[in-house]
């Protein structure tokens, strides 16, 4: 999923993963301040994850990096093998106290739709949240761009070639590689709108199509897909 269950006037369900309780405790706070968000419940570690998220059906997890047994990397993953089985997933923001480079790539390869620090101000965590559930980008521009240039030039064990790349976006309409290649840029869904003279849901629709056309999580791994093909 990538958010648009969470449309309309019904509040954005949360779910907060962090083996810290005032972590947990501060995030839920924090969040129930906001009026369009409920927070459904909390996990100590990526363990419960699959579980939790199959029981509370949130639109939104908030997952800690760094956990005891299982860490966030590895329940992104869990959750996005359930899925890949049929079911619809909530899209994933990683909260961490560190930024570094390769965390942030693995994090975004699991399947993670953004990634915050910890530190980052109540405010733009709220928005965050708001903008995961829509299916927006949650990493700014900068840091999205950065993020595919760092992909192509450090793939990893399941990154396609060129060549595959080029085959696997050929699996998309017209349309859909349009907008594939405008994500590439780190463009926003409003951004892709104005560009292509079409509505901001017409924009969401056809990501959410190429994504599942293509397999994928979030419109990150569409953007590294749309930038390795390219490269051919």
């Amino acid at each position: 999923m990538t958010g648009d269950a969470a449309t309309g006037d019904a509040a954005i369900r949360v779910l907060i993963v962090d083996d810290d309780p005032l972590v947990r405790s501060g995030l839920t706070m924090m969040l129930g301040g906001a009026g369009d968000i409920e927070v459904v419940g909390g996990s100590a570690d990526g363990a419960d994850v699959v579980d939790a998220v199959g029981r509370l059906a949130p639109h939104v997890v908030l997952m800690d990096v760094r956990m005891p047994v299982l860490d966030g990397i590895a329940a992104t993953t869990a959750l996005g093998r359930r899925t890949g089985s049929g079911l619809e997933g909530p899209a994933v923001v990683m909260l961490t106290t560190f930024d570094a480079d390769e965390t942030v790539l693995a994090a975004l390869r699991a399947g993670a739709a953004g990634f915050l620090l910890k530190h980052t101000p109540p405010a733009q965590i709220v928005d965050a949240v708001r903008r995961a559930a829509a299916g927006d980008p949650v990493l700014s521009p900068s840091v999205t761009r950065s993020v595919i240039a760092m992909a192509a030039g450090r793939p990893g064990p399941d990154t396609p070639s060129d060549t595959d790349a080029v085959a696997r976006m050929n699996l998309l309409t017209d349309r859909e590689r349009e907008v594939a290649h405008a994500v590439s840029e780190a463009l926003s869904n409003a951004e892709i709108a104005e560009r292509l003279h079409l509505s901001t849901s017409s924009i969401k629709a056809t990501i959410s199509s190429a994504l599942t056309r293509l397999d994928l999580t979030n419109r990150i791994q569409l953007a590294i897909l749309a930038h390795e093909s390219r490269r051919s």
